[in-house]
């Protein structure tokens, strides 16, 4: 597909952290000149200004998941999850691309200082939420820690539809759309890294879960399974969307050398739809939450990060039909 250079240019004028990824999967420049941006992720821009809230102890906001001054009773347990612990940090640290090398010890002070919120579990064993221990086994594979046990946890869990279930320690035995996403991207990430394949059978049956249902439907009825399915945001932080999944199946795809599935074809219709007249996607909505800063614009303005998303979700699909 053609991207206008006008598109190109507004979005290669950004914070290094989306710079390098337009650069490399949109505007095909040599890796020379995106791995040079990349490196700038660690001392420019958001992903400095991030790093720089870290504390010396290895942790952000003093806790694992939540910040260790969170009021579980008060005004703030009401509003949203925070994303300004630890997990969370992490996770978009490594979503940037940031090399682990710039963390270097880090895994070894989580390891020495970090616990769930949960029962008190050490850090780089995980815990029972399936989103949670997803998180971990990427950003483990992506810092070096030792997240073998929860590999093999994933396998154990898996659910006879195919994915997971956050609430299954609450007797949940249905498969979940946001469950099964961060697991898979999870999954996914930790394969990428290791080369180890051996979830790669229960990575499809998931994959399949979510075919089934062509992405976005209730297998059941055929009813849209709920709003948020086809509103988008950045950061997707841990919510199901079509293009947060389309995204996945996109980097699953060029993993395996598979060519797209015909039962994604309406999320991409989805994605199609929203793009404006501009050429751009526009910021639907904002997770509520305490957070250290705004990562995108606000409600209502065209978002280059959902563009970039939206852009190479789009150019893979096409081109597997050329």
């Amino acid at each position: 597909m053609t991207i206008d250079q006008k598109l190109l240019d507004w979005m290669l004028d950004t914070d290094p952290a989306l710079r390098w990824q337009v650069e490399r999967d949109l505007a095909d420049e040599p890796e020379t000149v995106w791995q040079a941006t990349r490196a700038r992720v660690a001392t420019e821009g958001m992903g400095a200004e991030l790093l720089s809230h870290q504390d010396a102890d290895g942790l952000w906001a003093g806790g694992a998941y939540f910040p260790a001054d969170f009021d579980w009773n008060g005004d703030e347990a009401k509003v949203g999850q925070p994303w300004t612990a630890t997990t969370w940090s992490l996770n978009t640290l490594r979503e940037w691309g940031l090399e682990a090398s710039v963390l270097a010890g880090t895994a070894e002070k989580l390891e020495a200082n970090a616990r769930w919120e949960y029962d008190d579990l050490p850090y780089w064993g995980g815990e029972v939420d399936a989103c949670i221990n997803g998180f971990t086994l990427a950003n483990g594979a992506w810092l070096g820690a030792d997240v073998d046990a929860i590999a093999t946890w994933f396998a154990e869990h898996a659910m006879t539809e195919g994915g997971w279930n956050c609430e299954w320690v609450e007797g949940s035995t249905r498969s979940s759309f946001h469950s099964t996403l961060n697991s898979l991207k999870g999954i996914l990430e930790w394969e990428e890294r290791t080369g180890d394949t051996r979830l790669r059978e229960v990575r499809h049956a998931a994959e399949e879960y979510l075919l089934r249902r062509r992405m976005l439907y209730r297998e059941s009825t055929g009813e849209l399974v709920a709003p948020w399915a086809t509103h988008f945001a950045y950061p997707f932080r841990h919510v199901y969307s079509a293009l947060n999944a389309l995204d996945y199946l996109r980097r699953a795809s060029l993993l395996e050398g598979t060519p797209p599935d015909e039962r994604a074809s309406d999320a991409i219709a989805v994605i199609r739809d929203a793009q404006q007249p501009d050429g751009t996607w526009v910021q639907e909505r904002r997770h509520p939450g305490r957070v250290w800063f705004e990562l995108d614009v606000p409600v209502g303005e065209p978002s280059p990060w959902l563009t970039l998303f939206a852009l190479r979700v789009l150019r893979w699909w096409d081109a597997a039909a050329v």
